[in-house]
């Protein structure tokens, strides 16, 4: 009797060739999955150019209009080439399987994006919608509908730039004022006249850009309920709310898109001339730590491709300065950094209760293992401590998150965070208020921080080993923020470091370790061989975990629940 791992190898081979083109490619590392494809890392064994396969099982295909439905995604999708769709390469078929060959964006959906950081600030926003409604602009120049643009079709490459994907419920306009009948679509994104069934065509799409750019903005879909029947009630109703704090271009444009009627929406050559994307800072470009930490927006004036009144931008309850009637010198300080959604205290109640539910279901009784295509890459941290050192009985605890950025939690409770080009410095004092500095330029009364900073830094690149695999982060300079150390305590099994982005990471003894996130809700698990694996708790769940896995979680949860009821000295305010 053959493993599962065993049967698919044979079925999705370590080495896949075109038999049309005889190309080869090598399947690397598991990527994720949805619907009824797999998605992998695969390489050109020929250019070592390095794409997505998409890869679905013939046996998953059984139906003609399934077969049908995947012939005119790839028919729409191989004929679209634009800076700001997924790049098409090929596809092909074996008796086993079909193989869809896609670039690679290696920065996931921006439905990762919406998850870590829920509500972004004005200037990102204006920075991705650009993009987005660019590439519908191509889409709808070319007669497509995509029928399904929401925040996990939006992928996002290295700079960030957005890539509109997954065609399968894209459709060709074959003729002026054709409507198209079919019921399409993901719940908080669709159109009235879809649910109507009354024809619809480019119409549908203006309206999901209005759901993504509320969401972006708001942190939560427009007409999102508990139920879908409510949810479907609203959206039929065009029933939602716009809240006071947003500004009044950003607003306009919103309900210009959500408008009931689709021939008052404008089409997206007349969104791309709004007020919106000329009454703010519009980023040349944005940092990688924009996708877990809100970016220095006192800076992005000095990326911006145009400039703009002085002004504030409102996120939800949060003020946060976009610039200032003052140049910012070294040491002058912002106002409080914090955009996080939720206070510590309720993200890692979040977190204690999410993992009180999954060790009631006494998963370690189950035997089944968690296996590699079980494991959710998406839900990955991009922020972990690499290496850290105690050496609070004198000034404090160093540490190198997985980016080489180093932070230091001093013994008076404020910090120093390094970012990895080595230039950059961010000082934040008792109060959480933050100022940005360099390493050669900072207050006099830094000095002594700033030499430990440095000391702490050659320690642990000359005598540390890194934990986990590392990240290759190219920032932006000047506008990277990034998340850091917010409380860190020892016991006699384990170092528990608690970070700004509500991540909490245990270090145990035996060189096993855990990072918990309660807005993946996942558990990323590095075992003793340095493995690397992030999985959804609603996977271990279904399938259950090894015992070790299972007693480092039971530990979590001992721990949270001492740190909740306030019997270890963790401050989460």
């Amino acid at each position: 009797m053959t493993s599962i791992k065993e049967d698919e190898k044979k079925e999705i081979p370590e080495i896949i060739r075109d038999p049309q083109t005889h190309c080869a490619y090598q399947r690397l590392r598991f990527f994720g999955k949805g619907g009824f494809a797999k998605c992998y890392e695969i390489q050109d064994q020929a250019t070592h150019k390095v794409y997505a396969g998409k890869i679905v099982s013939k046996k998953l295909m059984v139906k003609s209009s399934q077969r049908d439905k995947m012939s005119q995604e790839i028919d729409i999708h191989r004929s679209l080439r634009h800076k700001h769709v997924v790049g098409f390469h090929s596809f092909f078929e074996d008796s086993q399987n079909i193989y869809i060959i896609l670039e690679l964006c290696k920065r996931r959906s921006m439905m990762e994006l919406h998850k870590r950081r829920k509500a972004i600030t004005e200037p990102e926003t204006r920075f991705y919608m650009h993009q987005i409604l660019l590439g519908v602009q191509y889409l709808h120049s070319q007669r497509i509908i995509h029928r399904d643009l929401k925040l996990g079709n939006l992928f996002l490459d290295d700079d960030l730039h957005v890539k509109i994907g997954d065609f399968g419920l894209a459709a060709k306009i074959e003729y002026e004022g054709e409507r198209k009948r079919t019921l399409c679509g993901t719940p908080n994104y669709i159109a009235p006249e879809i649910l109507t069934k009354t024809g619809h065509s480019f119409e549908v799409d203006i309206w999901s850009l209005g759901c993504i750019m509320y969401t972006l903005l708001v942190g939560k879909p427009p007409f999102e309920t508990s139920t879908l029947r409510d949810t479907y009630k609203r959206i039929k109703l065009c029933e939602y709310r716009i809240p006071s704090s947003l500004r009044k271009p950003a607003a306009a444009m919103i309900v210009l898109q959500l408008q009931s009627v689709p021939a008052k929406r404008p089409p997206v050559d007349k969104l791309l001339q709004h007020e919106f994307f000329t009454s703010g800072i519009m980023p040349a470009a944005l940092p990688l730590s924009c996708l877990t930490t809100a970016p220095r927006t006192d800076q992005l004036e000095g990326l911006s491709l145009h400039r703009r009144p002085l002004f504030e931008v409102r996120n939800n309850e949060n003020i946060m300065a976009v610039d200032s009637p003052m140049k910012r010198g070294p040491g002058m300080p912002l106002e409080s950094h914090s955009v996080e959604p939720q206070s510590h205290r309720q993200n890692l109640v979040s977190l204690r209760d999410q993992l009180h539910r999954l060790l009631s279901l006494k998963l370690k009784n189950r035997p089944e293992s968690l296996k590699d295509d079980m494991s959710d890459p998406s839900s990955q941290p991009l922020v972990w401590v690499g290496k850290w050192v105690d050496y609070s009985d004198k000034y404090g605890f160093g540490y190198q998150l997985c980016d080489e950025s180093v932070g230091v939690m001093f013994n008076d409770t404020t910090k120093l965070i390094m970012l990895a080009n080595g230039v950059n410095v961010h000082y934040i004092n008792r109060q959480s208020q933050e100022q940005y500095l360099t390493m050669q330029e900072y207050p006099q009364e830094l000095d002594k921080k700033m030499k430990l900073l440095t000391y702490f830094r050659r320690y642990m690149t000359e005598h540390l080993m890194k934990a986990g695999a590392s990240i290759n982060v190219r920032e932006t300079d000047g506008l990277s923020r990034l998340p850091h150390l917010h409380q860190w305590f020892r016991t006699n099994v384990a170092v528990i470091m608690y970070l700004t982005n509500g991540t909490l990471q245990i270090n145990f003894q035996d060189h096993t370790k855990i990072i918990l996130c309660p807005l993946m809700q996942a558990v990323t698990y590095i075992d003793v061989d340095k493995n690397f694996r992030t999985f959804r708790f609603s996977t271990i769940e279904e399938h259950g975990c090894d015992k070790k896995l299972y007693e480092n979680l039971q530990y979590a949860l001992e721990k949270l629940n001492s740190v909740l009821d306030n019997k270890l000295n963790l401050q989460l305010q």
